[in-house]
């Protein structure tokens, strides 16, 4: 009994020094939404579920954006087709795009939509490209040279910057640059610092 009280006691102040700094990790990141109304006073059940989950691979709670199409980055600097966005990248959106209630998960319906500069809605021409294959200027070579393959099992490799597979193709997603669980120092939930660009040159060698 003596031994519980002094873990509970560890973890109590564990939490408590968490939620106090805003460090790294999900407790009191912008992807805690325990402090809403719409969450249930959950942190993990908005997007995620032990059980029933649709799609199964994350067990995904959260209801997603069926049929939306959304307009495409296009420029003539572009290699490879753009294409619309896989699976890991419709689970962002499925909040992201506003199309969804924030408290659309479980089979219940919200009515609280996500606003300001987090909505990035349904046109995506002037968002960095997701859903595509990185073709390079010397033409297509491994990407497993600079980034994790995520397919049905786990990264192959050690990268910061994971590539995601659809079709089996191995491609840019919204997970390939941003960490949803808030596991990095960074702004943004960002994988790599914006400082001296380092995420922009993992990937674009200028």
């Amino acid at each position: 009994m003596r031994w519980a009280k002094r873990v509970a006691a560890a973890l109590g102040v564990a939490l408590a020094t968490a939620l106090a700094v805003g460090g790294p990790g999900l407790i009191g990141s912008k992807h805690d939404f325990a402090a809403f109304g719409w969450s249930g006073s959950e942190i993990c059940k908005p997007c995620h579920t032990p059980h029933g989950a649709q799609p199964v691979g994350p067990l995904w709670n959260h209801q997603l954006s069926q049929g939306t199409t959304y307009a495409l980055y296009q420029s003539e600097t572009l290699i490879a087709t753009p294409e619309q966005p896989g699976p890991p990248s419709k689970l962002c959106l499925s909040c992201h795009d506003g199309v969804v209630a924030l408290g659309s998960f479980g089979g219940q319906s919200g009515s609280t939509h996500m606003t300001g500069s987090a909505r990035v809605g349904t046109d995506l021409s002037n968002d960095h490209p997701i859903g595509i294959r990185w073709e390079h200027q010397t033409g297509w070579v491994s990407c497993s040279n600079c980034h994790d393959l995520h397919g049905g099992g786990p990264a192959l490799l050690g990268s910061v910057l994971p590539f995601y597979s659809s079709n089996d193709r191995y491609r840019i997603e919204c997970p390939t640059c941003h960490e949803p669980h808030n596991n990095s120092n960074h702004t943004y939930m960002l994988r790599k610092t914006l400082i001296n660009s380092a995420i922009c040159f993992h990937c674009h060698d200028i």
